[in-house]
């Protein structure tokens, strides 16, 4: 049996709307989309880099929302893996690892490894995470996170809250976001200020 783990980088009024290479964040009026970046560039990002690798080692299974897929398909999915450093250790490990995308819209998917879930959503994330060992990995794909959660599917929440309000963006808890009783279960402070904060729901297994 595996855990549904959603990571995300987070302000403190909830935003994770980011740069993703597209043209969606300028269209929507949002002038912020560098936002870790540009942070993690004047505080220092080594630190944070380090436990995103620390964090993804422990990746079995991607599991993503259209969008987020079509956008990590044209960047990890094509990225050398041969580069250095923490760039090219993730592109191995995303190729290889089986990747199951949600969409009402595609109907196939090219990045190797990758398994479109069908209608019933919910019901084929409950196989994946019955079939599977390890760790099941959801960044970005709020429209999806809000779907596991109301089907009560998400294990764990692992938050780099970054000490910025937005004001605007994006929210990985809107309103309306389902009703969850979590647990912290650790919290690690980094010399940038960032804040890791890991949740788990009471009967995480």
């Amino acid at each position: 049996m595996s855990r549904i783990v959603v990571q995300a980088f987070i302000t403190l009024d909830g935003v994770v709307q980011a740069d993703d290479g597209t043209e969606e964040n300028s269209d929507a009026g949002f002038e912020y989309g560098n936002w870790p970046i540009d942070y993690d560039t004047e505080h220092g990002g080594d630190e944070i880099n380090d436990i995103v690798g620390e964090w993804e080692r422990r990746t079995e299974a991607l599991l993503l929302g259209r969008r987020t897929y079509e956008i990590w398909a044209n960047s990890w999915g094509v990225w050398d893996e041969n580069a250095g450093g923490l760039d090219g250790e993730l592109t191995r490990r995303y190729n290889r690892v089986p990747k199951y995308v949600a969409s009402r819209t595609l109907s196939e998917v090219q990045w190797k490894n990758s398994e479109l879930l069908g209608s019933d959503v919910p019901a084929a994330v409950e196989r994946v995470r019955a079939e599977r060992d390890g760790e099941i990995r959801v960044w970005g794909s709020t429209k999806l996170i809000r779907t596991l959660a109301e089907n009560d599917l998400i294990d764990e929440y692992r938050l780099a809250v970054y000490p910025l309000v937005l004001g605007t963006g994006t929210k990985l808890f809107p309103e309306g976001f389902p009703v969850a009783r979590l647990t912290r279960t650790g919290t690690r402070v980094l010399q940038s200020g960032v804040v890791i904060n890991t949740y788990r729901r009471a009967d995480a297994r």
